[in-house]
């Protein structure tokens, strides 16, 4: 046990240019590189390997042969100073691999706090993943993908690059997104993914009363069921409807997207 509460295996390697704040335990066998920060009281148990640059905050865990900050898997890299960021309190479980950016994507790839990455997990190069998000075995994002807060994502999903998913939604298991994802809905499936209706239980765990549900579901049924595109949903949006933090999280997606949304249909309307 170190002076200030940290705790190193002897069998595991340490490089002098890491820094390790208060309260850090490191596991047998694993490998903390050059260029790693890691914050206070972050476990990290054994055979783990961590490469630098690297900032990690505080009271993360990570489980055994997961591999973070490893060099982007884009085949333009040329050993470029690229960076991993972490938040804080995040769990990431046997082989979770998250890499490092990319110079094309602004060099870094971000992970907020309160996330849960459970087994097999990927996270590539310039993604952004908010807070309070959690994937489920085998998720995969392809490069420069934008997780929003409050996201769950079911087993076995892959998200195809610059795809974005908005906050409070959820994708269901097994399914491949090559477009967007609006907030408070949920998604499923593989070519095509379907819209099925909004995530009217997350909200409801999430603490949203039954009136901002019902409004939500109002601007969904505009959306995606009126005979207007989305341009004209948008502004019918725009003037039936009062400023509130909901409308423009889903007015400000929607003109943010590059990629188009997922809209077709899956099943019956809640």
């Amino acid at each position: 046990m170190g002076a200030n509460g940290t705790h190193i295996d002897s069998k595991a390697t340490i490089h002098p240019k890491a820094r390790l704040d208060e309260g850090v335990r490191i596991g047998p066998n694993s490998f903390i590189g050059p260029g790693v920060s890691i914050g206070k009281n972050t476990r990290i148990e054994a055979n783990v390997f961590i490469e630098g640059p690297t900032d990690i905050g505080e009271e993360n865990r990570f489980f055994p042969f997961s591999v973070i900050g490893t060099e982007p898997q884009d085949i333009f890299y040329k050993g470029e100073d690229t960076r991993l960021k972490i938040g804080n309190r995040n769990i990431f479980r046997e082989f979770v691999t998250v890499n490092r950016g990319s110079p094309k994507g602004g060099g870094q790839t971000v992970v907020g706090s309160d996330n849960y990455f459970m087994i097999s997990s990927h996270i590539a190069h310039d993604c952004h993943v908010g807070d309070e998000v959690i994937f489920m075995n085998s998720v995969g994002l392809a490069g420069h993908v934008f997780i929003d807060d409050f996201v769950t994502i079911s087993a076995f999903t892959g998200i195809h690059q610059f795809c974005r998913v908005g906050k409070h939604s959820f994708i269901g298991a097994y399914s491949a997104l090559s477009q967007d994802v609006l907030p408070y809905i949920r998604v499923a499936g593989s070519r095509p993914t379907r819209f099925y209706g909004i995530n009217a239980v997350g909200l409801r765990r999430r603490g949203f009363k039954r009136d901002k549900i019902n409004t939500l579901k109002k601007f969904i049924h505009i959306i995606f069921f009126s005979d207007l595109n989305t341009t004209q949903a948008v502004e019918r949006i725009e003037k039936e409807f009062p400023p509130t933090e909901e409308r423009e999280e889903i007015l400000t997606f929607i003109k943010e997207s590059q990629r188009g949304l997922i809209k077709k249909f899956g099943d019956k309307w809640e």
